[in-house]
């Protein structure tokens, strides 16, 4: 039991990243494949972060001699992860308003009906007998 404790950051970063992956694969409202893209991230951050952590480790900061340090590159790294993922989703947010402007809705089934249908219709309304004049 006392592994459980000592790891649960990295059981917890393993749950969510299930839960983001399940969520972006099943779901087809594109809002919620957002949602679950974020929480993916999320178990990323936290699994970095986590991997960071020295037990006794010192900020590298420090003037005393210590034995251990703790690395700053992941939380570096991370800070930049954050900001990348903050644009990406309000990026797709962006994308999710003008598909649903122009659609009606941000449902993936829905939306690639009403593409097949508007397909059908261009079909319907060629002129295939340009295709056989020589």
């Amino acid at each position: 039991m006392e592994f459980v404790f000592t790891q649960i950051n990295y059981i917890l970063s393993f749950v969510l990243m299930m839960v983001g992956l399940y969520g972006t694969i099943a779901c087809n409202n594109l809002v919620k494949k957002l949602i679950s893209l974020g929480i993916f991230q999320t178990s990323v951050l936290l699994l970095y972060i986590s991997s960071a952590f020295v037990e006794g480790g010192a900020i590298p900061l420090l003037t005393e001699k210590a034995h251990l340090y703790i690395n700053p590159l992941p939380h570096v790294l991370m800070l930049t992860a954050i900001v990348v993922g903050v644009s990406t989703l309000s990026v797709g947010l962006a994308i999710c308003a003008r598909i649903k402007r122009s659609y009606g809705t941000i449902e993936e089934n829905e939306i690639a009906s009403i593409e097949r249908s508007e397909e059908e219709m261009n079909l319907d309304n060629k002129d295939f007998s340009k295709d056989f004049i020589e």
